[in-house]
């Protein structure tokens, strides 16, 4: 036996000694810090429309020059009077280098998932897989799960079920369910308790039995479940474990009227309810102006109110309003305190905070990330 005592037991004496004379502890070589890392005042995502793939149905016209290589929401209305709406990438989104660069600009001003709005095939009928998959508006979605940075962020899926992309019957909800199952099972889709989260638009009582046959498919497939969220209504007996919205506006084709962006605000927070059974995600409409998508050099759209007062202090003040909100109702959002901004890159529509001409050095983006970004 050596008269020397192991280094172990030196250690353990040190140790001992310490807590006897409430001297400090020294710190064992390699121990992780006990130090927690600063975490985001909330979990901030935003929708993102991707219209700007494909190509424009005017692409072949020799009246419309300007369409032979324009996707298919752009029209000559948003290149005559609003030019200032171009993303700084220019108007085409359909390159894997152009998605992996906003997923940097999202990820570090602090937007932390992207709730991709996808579209069924063909109108209340059986999954066309096919049409699906050729659809040029899902061409961003599959961009981000190729791209080298996508674990920055999380996605979710926004399901457009309105008028032309109706899902219809129990059976086509489980089609659908298995056809997003691989997207629910990557490691980057949002979840909330645990469970995916689907958001639906056109939200009603009629897709009772198609959920509670999803929900029955989920539990099949390994899932806990999933977390359906209505837009603007659904009850919880039909299905819907959460509510929000997609935008808030006030008149969407009530005529042409010029509207202070306050008025929007407190448009959207009034919206803000929800309750233990039934938490609400803050919807955050960054803005809305539609004019590029109305009459015969835009998309045909009837006119609107618009809002063209927005600034990004505006904004900010916006976002800091729903973080309190969470603050004061924890009980009636998710617990993960889940934020959504319409949107990202609506520019037809007038709801984005993507960096454009108008905006090159991306204010409102800097915006975002001086109000969710955790302190330093």
């Amino acid at each position: 036996m050596s008269p020397h005592r192991h280094p172990y037991i030196e250690l353990l004496a040190c140790f001992a000694m310490a807590c006897l004379i409430g001297g400090s502890v020294p710190a064992l070589r390699g121990a992780e810090p006990t130090a927690t890392t600063p975490q985001p005042k909330a979990m901030v995502g935003a929708y993102y429309f991707d219209g700007w793939s494909g190509h424009s149905s005017r692409a072949h016209d020799p009246n419309e020059p300007w369409a032979a290589d324009a996707p298919t929401h752009l029209t000559r209305r948003m290149l005559e009077e609003y030019p200032e709406r171009e993303p700084i990438w220019g108007w085409r989104n359909d390159s894997l280098k152009i998605m992996e660069r906003q997923i940097d600009l999202a990820a570090d001003h602090a937007l932390q998932y992207f709730a991709f709005c996808w579209y069924w095939h063909d109108n209340g009928r059986a999954l066309n897989e096919e049409a699906i998959r050729n659809d040029p508006k899902h061409t961003s979605m599959e961009l981000f799960l190729q791209a080298s940075n996508r674990n920055r962020m999380k996605f979710c899926l926004l399901l457009a079920n309105h008028a032309g992309f109706e899902i219809t019957g129990a059976e086509n909800w489980r089609q659908g369910f298995e056809f997003w199952l691989p997207y629910l099972r990557n490691k980057q889709y949002l979840t909330v308790d645990g469970k995916p989260l689907i958001i639906v638009f056109g939200a009603g009582p009629e897709h009772k039995d198609g959920f509670a046959a999803m929900q029955a498919a989920a539990k099949a497939a390994g899932l806990p479940g999933l977390a359906i969220a209505g837009c603007g209504r659904g009850s919880v007996q039909d299905g819907y474990a959460h509510r929000t919205h997609y935008n808030i506006n006030e008149g969407y084709t009530a005529g042409a009227k010029e509207v202070d962006y306050a008025q929007l605000v407190a448009a959207n927070r009034a919206a803000w309810r929800g309750s233990p059974e039934q938490p609400y995600i803050p919807i955050i409409t960054a803005g809305w102006d539609k004019r590029p998508w109305e009459g015969p050099t835009g998309l045909n759209q009837a006119p609107g109110w618009y809002y063209p007062d927005r600034t990004p202090e505006q904004f900010a003040d916006f976002l800091r309003q729903a973080v309190d909100w969470l603050d004061r109702s924890p009980e009636q959002a998710t617990k993960e305190r889940i934020l959504l901004i319409y949107a990202w890159n609506e520019f037809g529509e007038g709801g984005y905070i993507a960096p454009t001409r108008g905006d090159p050095d991306g204010a409102y983006l800097k915006a975002l990330k001086s109000v969710i970004a955790p302190s330093e």
